[in-house]
Parts: C-alpha cells; structure tokens; sequence
C-alpha cells in the first residue's frame, strides 16, 4: 500500500489510536463532564456520542481547510464559531426527528461547543494538518469518546434500570425471578464517576504502553 494512501497504515492509526492507546477519556482524561451527565440510558448517550462524531469530524476538516489564513491571534475565536455553527445544526436536527432526546439532553448539546476534546484537536491536529487526515483524526477521536460514554450508559441503565434503550432486558432473561433488584445507586451521579474509574483503572491496567509511560 502506498505511503500516500488516504488508508496507510499511519492514517489507520488516526482512526484506531483513539479507541485504545490514547483513548480521549481513558487515557488523556477529557469530556468527563458529558461521561458523567448523560449515560444515564443508552439513547442519549448514543445520540450524544453521534452529535459529537458530526461536529468533530465536520470541525477538523473546515479548520483544516482554513489553517493557513487564520491568524493566531484568534484562532480560538475561530474555533469556537465553527463548533458554534455546527452545534447549531445538530441541535436543530435533533429538534426536528428526535424531540424527546433532544429535551432530554437539553444544555448538554450546547455544551458541546466548549467540549476539550473537539478544540484540543483543532488545536493541536486540524491546525497542522491536511484535511483527509483532519477528517480521520476527527472519526477516530469521536469514536473513542463515543464508545466510552456508551459503555458507561450500558452498564448504568442495564443494572440500574434493568433496562436497554427502554426495553426490561432484566425482566424478560428472568433475572428477577431469581433474586436481582434493580441497583438504584447506579443511576445517581456518583456511579458515573465510578464507572469511568473503573473504565480508566482496566484500560491502563491492560495497555503495557500506558504502564510504561507512568
């Protein structure tokens, strides 16, 4: 395959490295706040998982696009009315054909446009980058982000609910009949963060580079 290919194995990398070795909130320790807020039930989760996945990818490529005449002096303002823009969209396409969740997410959506993962990589790849790479950079980052928040919403709304996406999951393997209740505690704010701790604990505790760079 040639080095120049839009899949060489570097540019692979830009798509895998965020889902294992520098994972955005396992490893690097950002977007918590969201981790925390919304996986409460899966829906939200993955709707907010997808949100970021347009925002990201669309943002590293515009920058991208737009790296070379943007003054340094401001390119943070510049940032934040890109990501300001297309949150925008989002929300309004969230309005339109999904109204429930998009209540339900509510400021959470607009939040997005402060999200450390999405300026940290303007800043630090979109900036310096073409945009074929800026895009990638952008898919890997969200998916990394992404997986981790629907993780922590499975476990949550599975064992504090009995539920997945609404459905008694629970009820119809009858769990219940054999003992189970639902755990409340895993519902209420201070699990999230247990969760994401024991998310963070088992991925440096399997990743040998991880242990190594401690």
């Amino acid at each position: 395959m040639s080095k120049n290919s839009f899949l060489s194995k570097k540019n692979k990398m830009l798509l895998s490295d965020p889902l294992d070795d520098n994972n955005p909130i396992t490893v690097q320790v950002l977007g918590i706040c969201s981790a925390l807020a919304i996986t409460v039930q899966l829906k939200p989760a993955v709707v907010m998982a997808l949100s970021v996945l347009v925002v990201l990818s669309v943002a590293n490529v515009v920058v991208s696009l737009m790296r070379k005449m943007i003054p340094s002096r401001i390119r943070i303002i510049v940032f934040l009315v890109v990501i300001a823009t297309l949150v925008i969209l989002v929300d309004q396409v969230l309005k339109a054909f999904v109204y429930d969740v998009s209540k339900e997410l509510s400021v959470f959506v607009g939040l997005i446009i402060t999200n450390c993962i999405i300026c940290g990589r303007l800043e630090a790849f979109a900036m310096a980058n073409p945009p074929g790479k800026a895009f990638l950079d952008g898919l890997g980052n969200s998916f990394g982000y992404g997986i981790i928040l629907i993780i922590v919403a499975f476990f949550r709304e599975l064992l504090g609910a009995g539920t997945l996406f609404g459905y008694p999951v629970l009820e119809k393997l009858g769990v219940y009949d054999l003992g189970y209740e639902n755990n409340g505690m895993m519902i209420l704010p201070p699990m999230a963060l247990v969760t994401v701790g024991v998310l963070i604990w088992w991925q440096r505790a399997r990743n040998e580079k991880l242990i190594e760079n401690e």
